[in-house]
This record gives structure tokens, C-alpha cells and sequence, in this order.
């Protein structure tokens, strides 16, 4: 048969976004509740009522898929649109972050997978290259837009600025588990201000 005259693959044939988007919050549903230890591809598909070959047409092992899911659902959380202002990036930055550490999946999931990378140097690696290095990539675009619009330093530590930015929340709430409400952020975000040298705080 021609090209002309062959029919277009069916749903069968190819991936349907659909049922990549509802596998990828699957996979993270679980994870929250099993850990990355006891995650399966079985357990996954039946969250997302599919067969397991949808799976294994996308990710061939387990971490694979759990790294296209933090990919496609974590990473986008920390591009912080352009409002201008440091001060307000760094708040919006603040508060998206907040809002990931304190969502009942994400918030189950970070320690869980820091915990399992740290016995697992492939893990670790993933995460990083996947997770990582592209959040701090958007990041940087935050304090690369301020170093242009003259409100932080030339010469500014972006690794280190990094660091101080997320750190404090971080801590606070993953590791001291306190809460934290618009005042501690509002005053958090003043001092990293200051703490980052910026022109105006």
C-alpha cells in the first residue's frame, strides 16, 4: 500500500497526552503514599486505570518514569514570571516554593526521594540532571533579570545566592516543620534582600 493510502496510527499506536498526564500525576500520587522504594509500575497504572503497557511504552523502569513526572509537574513550578521587581520575584519565588513544600503529594515526595538518592547514586544523578539542575537554571533567570535591571550586584555569587534564597524555607519547613504565613515570608524576603546586596530592599 502507498503512503498516501495508509491510515494514521490509532490510539493504539501512539501516545496519547492524556493518558501521559494523568500517568505522570499518578506516579507522583503513589509515590506520596508508598515511597520510591515500594513504587511500582503495577501500583501506578492502576491509579491512573490503565494497563501497565501504557507505562512501560513511555518509561522502561521505574525511575524513568518517576523523573518524567517531577519533570513535567515539579520543575514548572519554579519559573517565576517577570514582574519587574526583584522584591516581588524573590516573594513570588517564596511563595511558590512554600506552596510545593506544603502540598500533601509534594510534600510527602521530596524527602522521601532525597532519602532514597542518598543510597542510590543513580537516583541521585536523575534527580539532579531532571529536577535539580533545571530548577535552579529558572532560578538564575530570576536574579539574572535583576543584575540587568541594575538591582543586584555585577559580581553576584548566583550559586551562592541560590543557596540563601531557598535555604531558610527549606529548613524551616522540611526539616523544623513550622509553619509559615505571609508575615515570615514578607520578613524572609526583606532579608534576603539585604542579604543579597540588592540596591533597593
Amino acid at each position: 500500500m502507498s503512503s498516501e493510502g495508509r491510515r494514521a496510527p490509532t490510539g493504539h499506536a501512539t501516545l496519547q497526552p492524556r493518558v501521559s498526564d494523568a500517568l505522570a500525576r499518578a506516579t507522583l500520587e503513589e509515590l506520596a503514599v508508598t515511597g520510591y522504594a515500594r513504587l511500582t509500575v503495577e501500583g501506578v497504572a492502576r491509579r491512573a486505570r490503565v494497563g501497565k503497557a501504557a507505562v512501560y511504552r513511555r518509561w522502561p523502569s521505574k525511575q524513568q518514569m518517576t523523573m518524567a513526572a517531577l519533570s513535567q509537574l515539579v520543575v514548572p513550578i519554579a519559573d517565576v514570571p517577570d514582574s519587574g521587581s526583584l522584591r516581588e520575584d524573590v516573594r513570588a519565588s517564596l511563595r511558590a516554593l512554600h506552596d510545593w513544600l506544603v502540598d500533601p503529594v509534594y510534600g510527602a515526595v521530596v524527602p522521601d526521594l532525597t532519602s532514597a538518592a542518598a543510597h542510590d547514586a543513580g537516583l541521585a544523578e536523575a534527580l539532579w540532571r531532571e529536577v535539580g539542575q533545571p530548577r535552579r537554571e529558572l532560578a538564575s533567570a530570576v536574579l539574572a533579570r535583576a543584575v540587568r535591571r541594575g538591582e543586584l550586584p555585577g559580581d553576584l555569587d548566583v550559586e551562592m545566592a541560590l543557596d540563601v534564597i531557598a535555604g531558610p524555607l527549606y529548613w524551616r519547613l522540611a526539616v523544623r516543620r513550622v509553619p509559615v504565613d505571609d508575615s515570615y515570608l514578607d520578613d524572609l524576603s526583606a532579608w534576603l534582600l539585604r542579604a543579597l546586596g540588592a540596591s533597593e530592599v
